[in-house]
């Protein structure tokens, strides 16, 4: 069976209204809270074998802070088509993934990543900026990810760890 991590990126700051929303970088509140979702993840002893990543400057520094506080040195695959996907597309970029991966963290955007959730599932969970979900997929194969093929395990968001001893 694999898994299926879905992270949003961490928040992102709006404070240079000139650069281009491909090229926004995290605010405080996101560069505080990726480092938590690393340190849940580590806890939690995930290992994911693979990363694929939006290469958009957000996603890239949250993976980064994550894998860093979570001790990981997985392979990152920055995809572009992660950027801006539609749930179609994200599906297309995971079933591509190759068999090699039992277990795939995705770092990507809204609300692609709520409807990937959904679709996989078939509950709606808000994904706000660096929750994390791990789905349990009833497959061996990622070419066969499709709709209704997974559970969702658990779904944790920032506030939720905040505090907590992780």
């Amino acid at each position: 069976m694999k898994k299926l991590l879905l992270l949003r990126h961490a928040k992102s700051s709006w404070d240079d209204t000139g650069l281009a929303d491909f090229e926004r970088p995290l605010n405080d509140r996101g560069r505080r809270a990726a480092p938590l979702v690393g340190r849940f993840m580590r806890e939690r002893e995930l290992r994911p074998d693979l990363v694929l990543c939006s290469p958009a400057e957000r996603t890239r520094q949250t993976v980064a802070l994550v894998l860093e506080a979570a001790g990981l040195s997985a392979p990152v695959r920055f995809d572009e088509r992660i950027y801006d996907a539609t749930v179609g597309r994200l599906v297309e970029v995971v079933s591509q993934a190759g068999e090699g991966a039992g277990e795939i963290l995705l770092v990507g955007h809204n609300p692609g990543m709520e409807e990937l959730l959904e679709l996989l599932t078939g509950e709606t969970r808000r994904m706000p900026t660096a929750a994390l979900a791990r789905i349990h997929l009833d497959t061996d194969d990622w070419a066969e990810l499709g709709a209704h093929t997974g559970r969702l395990e658990w779904h944790v968001k920032p506030k939720e760890l905040e505090g907590s001893k992780q």
